[in-house]
């Protein structure tokens, strides 16, 4: 077979700064090094490259280790079987860049070289090399993956490419989303017949593919295809039956439609309060209160949404599978009254317990699993504040108490659950309130926590047994919990008053 050979690239290829000093590190005598995959892909485009990815004929584990120590980042084993590590390097904006460095991937029975590894890769867009060593505008592209990318095609490098890995399909879906590609029609078929294997995948695999989708671009759509696929099924089969359950007025959609609408709003609402603010966004209806109410706390709440669990799963993405099954309890809850009105009593605690069993099917960390059992638990809680109308330190705490880190997540989601139940705002007095509810609520948490989130006590224990003459029991629990409610609201502000009110509540008692 002739030597793959490059062509020059038709359009300029974007690379970052640090190819020069990758290029410089190589160790003299290595075996040839190719840019590979997304990385040649997004540099194409034009896109931010975020990660390099690396191969060679030769052991990638140990080329990674040498371009660690010479770069002076840090290296880690990946694969020692497929001679794959990665190497860390932190960059002058605080973020890092990951280069990952593998050896050539073939299929069983090829010959180890740069057309077979690309040949066996997943779609063609990403079948693509740059020798890193060479002319950094010229790609090798055996399976005419650049003219897909110019016609925003998605297509598979070979007919079986989903069979041999089945979360292929859901890279798909993902591709598609990201890049704005659109799946010719052996693609599609191949994802339809193929992506039945799913379920013969790791559960951690899936895990993986399924929160990259969730955390990219247009996650609401994103999901809609992988349902018209037949994957979404597979993967969470808990959304199944909330096709079609009817809901009463201010409900517009079924259980279904209006959690999409609930992913996508939540989309926007993250967009909005991202420092890039989208400001077009603020044209949509509501989204102009956020902006003007809201803006204060945008610094902070990035700072909370950039909170990374384990293997660098998003603060993002784990909101996105909370909206996706805040009201997966309702089927199972669902009652008619007398009058004819559909009823889901308790469904939020049904939701938390089988959102908690996702997140275990899924292999989510015990901390994810407890917090997206709490966002579902309690997502309907600022609602019932606003309904309120009046909003006390005293409901603030109880709010805290019960949500603990997850409150930030439940005060982000209620908006986007706001704006997905009636399509649009139709009740601005209404809205403005819910809106208002969020406010106070983060106000309270990043302006007041110590004197109505958490506020430390005047009194413990042991000055309640003592004053009180009482002994250790459920009582003190009580009185203490009730001290820290008066705190909140402000009822109480010194040792005396402190005094006087556990001493009322215990008489009453």
């Amino acid at each position: 077979m002739e030597a793959l050979q490059p062509q020059p690239s038709p359009r300029r290829l974007v690379w970052p700064d640090e190819i020069a000093r990758i290029r410089a590190g190589l160790p003299a005598g290595a075996p040839p090094v190719y840019l590979v995959g997304g990385t040649v892909r997004d540099a194409f485009l034009g896109r931010p490259v975020h990660d390099i990815d690396l191969a060679t004929p030769g052991d990638g584990l140990k080329l990674a280790r040498k371009l660690g120590g010479a770069l002076s980042g840090a290296f880690y084993p990946l694969d020692a079987e497929r001679g794959t590590g990665r190497v860390v390097l932190a960059r002058a904006d605080g973020s890092r860049l990951i280069i990952d460095v593998a050896q050539f991937r073939v299929r069983e029975g090829d010959a180890l070289s740069l057309e077979t590894d690309l040949r066996a890769r997943d779609f063609t867009v990403n079948a693509l090399a740059v020798d890193i060593a060479g002319d950094l505008q010229a790609v090798f592209d055996p399976t005419g993956g650049l003219d897909d990318l110019q016609a925003k095609r998605l297509r598979l490098c070979a007919p079986d490419a989903i069979a041999r890995d089945p979360t292929r399909a859901l890279r798909s879906v993902r591709y598609s989303m990201m890049l704005g590609l659109h799946m010719d029609a052996p693609t599609r078929e191949a994802v339809r017949r193929d992506g039945r294997q799913l379920l013969r995948v790791s559960a951690e695999r899936v895990r993986d593919a399924f929160i990259g989708i969730l955390d990219g671009p247009r996650p609401a759509g994103a999901l809609r295809v992988l349902d018209s696929l037949g994957l979404l099924a597979q993967v969470a089969p808990e959304v199944e039956a909330l096709k079609g359950q009817r809901q009463d007025p201010p409900h517009v959609y079924d259980v279904w439609e209006h959690t999409l609408a609930v992913i996508d709003h939540l989309d926007a609402v993250l967009r909005l309060l991202a420092p890039a603010r989208d400001d077009n966004l603020g044209a949509r209806a509501g989204m102009a209160v956020i902006v003007s109410e809201l803006h204060a706390f945008r610094p902070a709440l990035y700072a909370h949404l950039a909170t990374e669990w384990p293997n660098e799963r998003s603060m993002r993405s784990l909101l996105m599978l909370a909206a996706l099954l805040h009201d997966a309890g309702k089927p199972e809850t669902r009652s008619v009254d007398e009058a004819g009105r559909t009823r889901f009593f308790g469904h939020e605690a049904v939701g938390a317990e089988m959102a908690e069993a996702f997140a275990q099917t899924l292999r989510l960390s015990r901390a994810e699993g407890e917090r997206l059992g709490g966002i579902v638990r309690h997502h309907m809680r600022p609602l019932l504040l606003a309904k309120a109308r009046q909003v006390s330190g005293k409901s603030i705490y109880r709010f805290f108490r019960d949500t603990r880190d997850a409150g930030i997540d439940i005060c982000l989601l209620a908006l986007a659950d706001y704006l997905g139940t009636a399509g649009q705002v139709t009740d601005l007095e209404a809205w403005g309130r819910h809106v208002g509810v969020v406010k106070k609520l983060l106000e309270s948490y990043y302006e007041r926590y110590e004197q109505v989130v958490k506020p430390r006590p005047l009194l413990d224990g042991r000055d309640i047994k003592r004053e009180l003459q009482i002994q250790e029991g459920p009582e003190v629990g009580r009185l203490l919990r009730a001290l820290l409610e008066a705190q909140a609201d402000g009822e109480v502000s010194s040792y005396e008053e402190a005094l006087a009110l556990v001493r009322a509540v215990h008489r009453a008692e």
